[in-house]
């Protein structure tokens, strides 16, 4: 199977486009979403319809719970706030019913999906040291667990119960060893690379291919700052940041 896994969209609808345009050519059997379809930009209709048209399999993120009713907006950050504030007030019932019941885990085959961390999936921790690694590698029952949250592509790597962190580029799996990959960000990447992220995981030929997508965030910062949001949301973009 070809998995194409995806996470924060962040209602960044150029970004998402560029990454389902990436995956079409790429004979993609199985779609998979690690959350945060909403939040920051303006597209969330769009994004979550579009979501809905791969079919995938997904996870709840934090904005995504928040936008619904079921996280308390004091969770976020001003500039957060007021974008989640924004979409709150856009989604229609039927939307905001499909964010309620996005579940915090979802397990197929050799892996599992959590936004944040294994352990109390509901809190939304970072997975971002050695510390957290370690607590989701001692509830992790199956080789691969795939997360995002951090906006940030990365490895942290466990063979013979010592722990590694490298960086995503195009990874060989081996069988004694267990991977939690961070699959970055479709819409707002934070590793100073402005370019959209996607993974591609290839589960008979034991590869994970981390996919960088250049796309016109031109166009998301000026509906960003047309609607009224922070501008910082708009800025970031650019800078990958």
């Amino acid at each position: 199977m070809r998995y194409g896994i995806f996470s924060d969209i962040h209602s960044n609808l150029e970004a998402f486009k560029a990454v389902i345009d990436a995956y079409q050519t790429e004979d993609i059997d199985r779609y998979l979403c690690i959350g945060d379809i909403v939040g920051y930009a303006t597209d969330v209709k769009d994004c979550i319809e579009l979501v809905k048209d791969l079919k995938a399999g997904i996870v709840a993120g934090n904005h995504d719970w928040a936008a619904c009713g079921r996280l308390d907006f004091g969770y976020f950050n001003p500039n957060a706030k007021k974008a989640l504030v924004w979409t709150s007030e856009i989604l229609s019932q039927t939307e905001s019913d499909f964010l309620r019941i996005l579940p915090l885990v979802h397990s197929e085959e050799n892996f599992v999906l959590v936004h944040g961390t294994l352990n109390a999936p509901q809190e939304f921790y970072y997975l971002n040291n050695y510390d957290e690694a370690d607590r989701t590698f001692a509830l992790l029952e199956k080789q691969l667990c795939f997360v995002g949250h951090t906006h940030r592509p990365g490895v942290f790597l466990e063979a013979e119960e010592n722990l590694f962190y490298k960086p995503l580029a195009k990874l060989k799996l081996e069988n004694k060893k267990r991977y939690i990959i961070n699959v970055g960000s479709v819409g707002q990447p934070r590793d100073r690379d402005n370019r959209a992220c996607c993974v591609i995981y290839d589960s008979e030929g034991k590869t994970v291919e981390l996919k960088r997508l250049a796309y016109n965030f031109s166009a998301t910062q000026e509906k960003i700052m047309k609607v009224g949001l922070p501008e910082f949301l708009a800025v970031r973009l650019g800078e990958g940041r």
